[in-house]
């Protein structure tokens, strides 16, 4: 059976290779020969040098994770050596022991910025058709007094006197594999290779402020709760005056008095009285599009629903709408007047249980226009 080494150095299949470094390292000072020379622990410490070496090489991960055998492919793992195929490189036994080392040379005062997102709410006709709307954003921006240098006018950034410029410094420690030379970042740069001695009194030195800014936003047709929009470029300076991330804009779509969306499709209900839905009749219904009227045929009933179709939310991606779902809701009298009483009682005895709902028969129709007349007072 092949050896499961995420299980080896204890990780996730989808751990990141910083997750994987670091659980090789734990295990690393843990079983190394030199500090535990138990037999079972040095067989122990060539299994986790040997997932360490596939996982940590992206192309090899890929060919375990399809099945093949890395190691085989590449001439063997070379377990419990320091070589080529040992620990991956030398670096990462000195990691292991004493620390991640620096990268080498100065960092980079300048560094790109962090994305923002802002939450924009719309109406349903905004969200269906599409629109343009005005935002204002809190992001920082490039300090004008220094232009992102983040040096008071007049002055400049100078070399760390500490590190000289390299914005790390060096130190000598003895361990059983003999003197050992680490770096960290330089303690009074904070690694830059320079300080600022007079720092911009507008920034702080940070080289960036905060200030609202007015921005444009095209809203496609179709979006809907959740949809974000994405301003390459808009988000917040980084520090240093550096490249500004991006800004994403989420579409928050308010409720409608009268549609309810599901998807690209709008719902609605309209109610009417169990007259005109016997009888049939037209309903006006402000729709999306204006002003239309809903076909309700005779002998329609409660709970039916009647597509307008194109009428709905126009599909994000691709042509056409979606449709308008009217639902009819058929009214019942809770009270009726005697005359009202007179002549639904007379109709119940002309049309007879027998008779399928909705069809009249001769002599109903003129009754049952009468009765209409009776509900609507007249």
């Amino acid at each position: 059976m092949a050896t499961d080494y995420y299980a080896v150095l204890g990780v996730r299949r989808d751990a990141s290779q910083d997750e994987i470094k670091k659980a090789f390292r734990r295990l690393a000072r843990e079983l190394h020969p030199d500090v535990n020379p138990d037999p079972k622990t040095q067989e122990r410490f060539k299994e986790i040098n040997a997932a360490y070496e596939v996982l940590s090489d992206p192309q090899k991960k890929q060919v375990y994770d399809l099945g093949g055998d890395p190691l085989s492919q590449a001439g063997g793992a070379g377990a419990g050596g320091f070589g080529a195929g040992g620990f991956g490189n030398f670096s990462d036994i000195m990691d292991a022991f004493f620390g991640t080392a620096s990268q080498r040379g100065p960092r980079s005062r300048t560094r790109r910025g962090q994305d923002a997102m802002i939450r924009l709410e719309v109406e349903l006709d905004e969200a269906a058709f599409g629109t343009t709307k005005d935002i204002q954003v809190d992001t920082a921006v490039v300090c004008t007094t220094c232009s992102g240098e983040g040096a008071a006018p007049g002055t400049s950034a100078q070399t760390c006197d500490m590190c000289r410029g390299r914005g790390e410094v060096s130190q000598v420690t003895r361990s059983f594999l003999g003197q050992v030379m680490t770096s960290r970042p330089c303690p009074q740069c904070q690694g830059f290779g320079t300080v600022v001695p007079t720092p911009c009194p507008e920034c702080a030195g940070d080289g960036r402020v905060r200030s609202r800014r007015t921005l444009t936003v095209k809203i496609p047709a179709g979006v809907d709760n959740g949809t974000r929009i994405q301003l390459a470029g808009e988000g917040e300076v980084g520090p240093g005056g550096g490249p500004a991330g991006d800004l994403y804009v989420e579409i928050h779509e308010l409720p409608h008095a009268m549609f309810q969306r599901r998807g690209d499709d709008l719902h609605c209900t309209v109610t009417l009285p169990m007259t005109a839905a016997a009888l049939g009749t037209k309903v006006p219904l402000e729709t999306l599009d204006g002003l239309e009227e809903v076909d309700i045929r005779p002998g329609t009933q409660s709970g039916q629903s009647i597509p307008l179709h194109g009428r709905g939310v126009t599909h994000l991606r691709g042509g056409g709408r979606g449709d308008l779902i009217v639902h009819v809701e058929v009214q019942t009298p809770s009270k009726l007047d005697p005359e009202q009483e007179r002549l639904l009682r007379e109709l119940a005895a002309l049309r007879g249980e027998e008779r399928p709902q909705g069809q009249f028969q001769p002599g109903q129709q003129g009754l049952f226009s009468r009765l209409k007349d009776a509900f609507n007072g007249r």
